[in-house]
């Protein structure tokens, strides 16, 4: 007796859940029926990387590196089913080498890029970065899965929390890309992946008031409107790389914060 197959269905990623899109809107890309996130869902995904956002900067850098290599680990097991919805196995592999990389540079980020200053008179100066916040990503159409690493690992390494736009083409990858985080440590929420189009879901991201940084790369001639509606409060964009690793594109998502203290007290 013949069987039908179990159709997979592709959600969103929000709060660490898959729900469907609040519309209950869907479209076609890569021959699948992929969910198409509303302007509700972009805001529940705001509001789910807020509430995730504190705990995660709370952890150690190195426990944020821990969590980094262990997703490399889940990327590695489910490599075939990545090279199925992506340009093969040789972007998967890079992927998952920039993931260890930005894994090992969690617990030297406060010395990279930190400092101690000389300061005249009796006390200490110390800069230090801390996170900005809630960031704002709109993924690189190609490549799909490690266009959007690339973007997502030097936001979350420094402690931030992440709302990003999939590649609107070619989706698959990142829905794949959320069962991994599903299962690699990752805090609900730190993490919020939504797939849909472009046009109706980066205006909505670049002017939300609780979003404090925005991430273009991506982005392609709608760059200037939405740099217009981020800075209406004050948000931070950050031109990226869609397929590059530095130390200086993790600073591009954090502030830093100088303190003074007296010597001898």
């Amino acid at each position: 007796m013949s069987r039908l197959p179990v159709k997979k269905t592709y959600k969103l990623f929000i709060g660490g859940a898959f729900p469907r899109s609040e519309s209950g809107r869907t479209y076609l890309a890569q021959e699948q029926n992929v969910a198409r996130a509303s302007r509700k869902d972009l805001r529940d995904a705001v509001r789910a990387a807020r509430t995730a956002q504190p705990k995660w900067a709370a952890q150690t850098a190195y426990n944020r590196g821990q969590v980094l290599y262990r997703m490399a680990e889940m990327l590695e097991t489910r490599s075939g089913d990545l090279a199925d919805v992506c340009s093969g196995a040789d972007e998967v592999e890079r992927t998952i080498d920039r993931v260890v990389w930005y894994a090992g540079w969690s617990d030297k980020l406060a010395q990279v890029l930190g400092s101690a200053n000389p300061v005249a008179g009796p006390y200490f100066n110390f800069t230090i970065p801390e996170p900005t916040g809630v960031v704002g990503i709109l993924a690189p159409e190609e490549p799909a899965l490690a266009g959007l690493v690339s973007r997502v690992a030097p936001a979350i390494v420094g402690g931030n929390a992440v709302v990003a736009v999939a590649s609107e083409a070619h989706p698959l990858a990142a829905v794949e890309l959320a069962e991994v985080l599903a299962t690699a440590d990752v805090p609900g929420g730190v993490v919020n992946i939504l797939t849909g189009r472009r046009e109706e879901l980066a205006p909505v991201l670049a002017g939300h008031m609780d979003v404090n940084a925005l991430d273009v790369s991506g982005a392609d001639g709608e760059v200037p409107e939405l740099e217009r509606l981020a800075a209406e409060n004050v948000k931070r964009v950050v031109h990226g790389s869609p397929d590059d690793q530095s130390p200086w594109e993790i600073a591009g998502f954090l502030e830093l914060k100088t303190v003074w203290h007296p010597i001898g007290v």
